[in-house]
């Protein structure tokens, strides 16, 4: 039996299998819609309402994945090639240089923020890296239209910091705006939300869903905040096509390995260090740096310049540690540890999370 199209197989993931020599245990791939300590329920068709329950242990594995199941039906055995993963640098104290892949195999990736909260600019920004990084289409959501005060000033704050990335408009009660989250998803792909804990998401998963699947809490008279409500990544069909992963939300918004996710989520910035006078500029004091001519003239935010840099270091620091971990790994398997390579002298990366 061939894996199920309406699922979002694609003739990708069939590539892959085969390069894998096409291994069928336990009958054909299927996705995984939950992952619970240590166990992942893996749907092989697109009505499969109870999916197979198996053992994910040493299986680098996250919702959204397509795998193959051993012949026992008890663990996973294969993950097929990833086409996007939404991956940020685990948060745990010591696990600094270990990815934390939030979904996988997403084609528009909403980052959701909730018009009645201060607009955080610095944390959209790195959403937006890791959402570049990840392969798949970033889009922001902004929820909670119906009840804001002045939804057009925190608009225009997040709007500056996303350069021709699309941004909705929405109210998850009234379904203002929705229908433009559920229409990408109309050929069958995969959406993800990703956002904070209670900025809405689990509405806009109901409204899109035309049920109360997911929990909702009550909001905060002081600030229209709702409460966290999301305790599981879970893959969801979608009424009309297309699958919606949402995911609890999560507070450290840490950078992992980059590839050109800072250079298109600061387009802007970059564009203007083309025009500097000198191509190693370093944007301090250097004559005809067009960065600190548009910093003087206000076309260009000094927080944002100060944010990339930020950023910047914050990625190379990652680097160095992956880099030095793998190291010290390549001197063990060759009994040959070296002085300060005992793994207990971690760099001191940037802490991640809301600047």
């Amino acid at each position: 039996m061939s894996p199920d199209r309406l699922l979002g197989w694609t003739d990708r993931f069939a590539e892959s299998w085969q390069q894998l020599g096409a291994p069928s245990a336990h009958d054909t791939p299927g996705r995984v819609a939950r992952i619970d300590r240590g166990w992942s329920t893996v749907m092989r068709t697109h009505d499969d309402s109870d999916g197979l329950r198996v053992r994910n242990i040493g299986a680098d594995v996250a919702v959204g994945d397509w795998v193959v199941v051993d012949a026992d039906g008890e663990r996973i055995e294969h993950v097929i090639e990833r086409t996007s993963a939404f991956t940020r640098r685990a948060s745990h104290e010591g696990d600094r240089a270990v990815p934390d892949v939030l979904a996988a195999n997403i084609d528009v990736v909403f980052l959701v923020h909730a018009l009645t909260a201060p607009p955080n600019q610095r944390r959209l920004e790195r959403e937006l890296v890791l959402a570049f990084d990840s392969g798949a289409a970033p889009a922001v959501v902004l929820t909670k239209v119906d009840v804001a005060e002045d939804p057009s000033s925190v608009v225009d704050e997040l709007t500056a910091v996303a350069p021709d990335v699309p941004v909705l408009v929405v109210s998850g009660v009234t379904g203002e705006g929705v229908d433009e989250i559920g229409r990408r998803a109309a050929d069958g792909s995969t959406l993800a939300l990703l956002g904070a804990s209670g900025v809405g998401k689990s509405t806009i998963v109901n409204f899109l869903l035309g049920r109360d699947e997911m929990a909702t809490g009550a909001v905060r008279d002081g600030d229209q905040r709702g409460r966290h409500t999301t305790v599981a990544t879970r893959l969801l069909p979608v009424p009309g096509g297309g699958w919606l992963i949402d995911t609890p939300g999560f507070r450290a918004v840490s950078l992992w390995l980059s590839g050109r996710g800072i250079e298109r989520a600061f387009s802007d910035v970059f564009s203007l260090m083309d025009d500097c006078r000198f191509r190693d500029c370093k944007h301090d004091r250097e004559p005809g740096c067009a960065v600190r001519a548009a910093i003087s003239a206000g076309a260009l935010d000094p927080s944002r310049f100060a944010s990339l840099e930020r950023l910047v270091a914050e990625e190379a620091a990652v680097e160095a540690e992956q880099e030095r971990r793998l190291r010290i790994a390549d001197r063990r398997r060759h009994g040959r540890p070296g002085p300060g390579d005992d793994g207990d002298d971690e760099l001191d990366a940037s802490a991640a999370g809301e600047d």
